[in-house]
């Protein structure tokens, strides 16, 4: 049975997921211009930039600057990215830049190896650490997300099983700091995941946790980012993490090759949810032109389609019009 949701959240990640794959870094303003034209669309959450090695990730090198020069608008959350400790304390030296608290968690050992190095057992008794350290900062457990849940290029099939016995431990772990875990996301890192491997996996965890809202970070890897996004809507999920214009992947998720390039688009998934009578609170057309300009800046066409096409609301304007002739 159909239990779609009647609003659907969507947190934008493009500025960040997207620039940071690429292999040039763009020009600072462009970014600016970007991340200032999204907010201005009814997006409520941007993941602006990570605080990352600029070593290994040089494209986010400059995200303090990033921060600095963007013109914030009132009630929209700019988020940033880190993966250890000195991140997060760059992270808290940077002005406006909205902190909340997540913890990370993978169900691949192989790629917990590849992206964090260290194991997926270390990485997760880590969150220790960040749940102490994000106590000391005041900050409340935002929500936790398991990489590779559905499938990974380094180490295969992964079993549902595994994912459900990290989300209750992640949530047990909440409730020994007396707190509760608000919000669960399960990410296809690399393209894994199907229509059925989406409604099983989202079915288990809801039944582990009913009081914790479940969250989808998507990849379109291999072309089936909106039947797992319809899949998701038809189980009750009701919050994405998207990229504009269908940017993004992580650089360390390649495998041969394969690779983990696209994340679900915003623009596209937005349309799709308003099309089935879902609000999401969204200025579609606004969106499509920021798909557009992200096109312009990177240089290339991007995987979105309604950037290309369009929505429909030209056409359903005419009708009208037409009809009268």
């Amino acid at each position: 049975m159909s239990d779609r949701p009647k609003f659907v959240e969507f947190r934008e990640e493009g500025p960040r997921e997207g620039f940071q794959i690429e292999k040039k870094v763009y020009p600072l303003a462009d970014r600016v211009a970007l991340v200032e034209a999204l907010a201005e669309t009814g997006l409520k959450y941007i993941q602006v930039a990570s605080f990352v090695s600029p070593k290994h990730v040089p494209q986010m090198a400059d995200s303090e600057q990033l921060f600095a020069a963007i013109r914030r608008r009132p009630g929209v959350h700019y988020a940033g990215l880190w993966l250890n400790e000195k991140g997060f304390e760059r992270a808290r030296r940077t002005p406006n830049v909205d902190l909340s608290a997540k913890l990370s968690l993978y169900a691949s050992d192989a790629f917990a190896w590849k992206n964090n190095g260290c194991s997926a057992e270390e990485m997760r008794e880590r969150q220790r650490r960040w749940m102490d350290l994000y106590a000391e900062a005041g900050l409340p457990i935002d929500n936790a997300l398991v990489m590779a849940a559905f499938g990974c290029n380094y180490e295969g099939e992964i079993p549902p099983a595994r994912v459900v016995e990290l989300a209750r431990w992640t949530d047990a772990l909440c409730r020994e700091y007396g707190q509760r875990l608000p919000r669960f996301f399960l990410a296809d890192t690399m393209g894994w995941a199907n229509p059925d491997s989406v409604r099983r996996l989202v079915g288990m965890v809801r039944e582990a946790l009913p009081e914790v809202r479940i969250g989808l970070h998507l990849h379109d890897t291999r072309g089936l980012g909106a039947a797992n996004v319809l899949a998701a809507l038809e189980m009750g999920v009701d919050l994405f993490d998207s990229s504009v214009a269908g940017l993004g992947g992580c650089p360390f998720a390649s495998h041969g090759d394969a690779t983990a390039a696209g994340n679900i688009c915003t623009e596209d998934m937005v349309f799709l949810c308003h099309e089935l009578g879902i609000e999401t609170g969204i200025d579609l057309e606004a969106l499509i032109e920021c798909g557009r300009m992200a096109e312009r800046i990177i240089g290339r066409k991007l995987s979105g389609h309604l950037i290309h096409s369009g929505s429909l609301a030209a056409y359903r304007r005419a009708r009208p019009a037409k009809a009268a002739e």
